[in-house]
């Protein structure tokens, strides 16, 4: 045999062997620096669907629960409550909800799946504030045209008992409505809702 052709099989042999280790080299570099791009298990975990029981909630209460790190509150409304709705109208910046964030289920009058039920995050759309439930009528500070709903003691933001926005306050949207579902006639499953709620 001819050395150059030993030569040239030898670096074919050196060549593939080479390439081989380097591709395991580079696997094993890869799959650490591929891994840290992944989200942790805590921040899977802050981000998963809760699932909150209201089955205590009496009329006129609120309950509060933690999703993504934000309050979210659930409020069992009064027949009264959804009376006052269609009063306020003329009052509110976005009465019917188009420029709110929320599902599909929820765009109508009530915000709601369920009018009885109204479920938002508790952070006010001006700079993030979580402002107050103020379920009475016409108390003192509030005046005698309120009707129930919340305040934003920050910077005096008002959202009536469906979260629309008052017209004349810093707030620019209605409160947000976050994703949710029902599981039972007492429990609702926040930040999913299975395409339709």
């Amino acid at each position: 045999m001819n050395s150059e052709v030993v030569d040239l099989q030898k670096r074919r042999i050196l060549t593939a062997v080479t390439v081989a280790v380097g591709a395991v080299g580079a696997g094993f570099v890869a799959v650490p620096f591929l891994s840290s791009m992944q989200p942790s298990a805590k921040a899977k975990a802050a981000g998963a669907p809760v699932e909150a029981d209201f089955s205590k909630l009496e009329e006129g209460q609120m309950l509060r629960v933690k999703w993504r790190g934000k309050p979210v509150w659930i409020v069992r409304r009064t027949k009264e409550m959804l009376g006052h709705l269609a009063e306020l109208e003329d009052q509110l910046r976005d009465p019917n909800s188009a420029q709110s964030e929320q599902p599909e289920s929820c765009k109508n009058k009530e915000r709601s799946i369920r009018p009885e039920l109204f479920v938002a995050l508790g952070v006010c759309s001006h700079l993030g504030c979580s402002p107050s439930y103020r379920p009475e009528i016409a108390p003192a500070d509030l005046g005698a045209s309120w009707k129930g709903g919340f305040f934003c003691p920050c910077h005096g933001s008002r959202f009536d008992i469906a979260g629309r926005v008052y017209q004349g306050v810093p707030a620019p949207l209605n409160l947000a409505i976050p994703p949710h579902k029902y599981l039972s006639d007492t429990k609702l499953l926040i930040g999913e809702d299975g395409g339709a709620a």
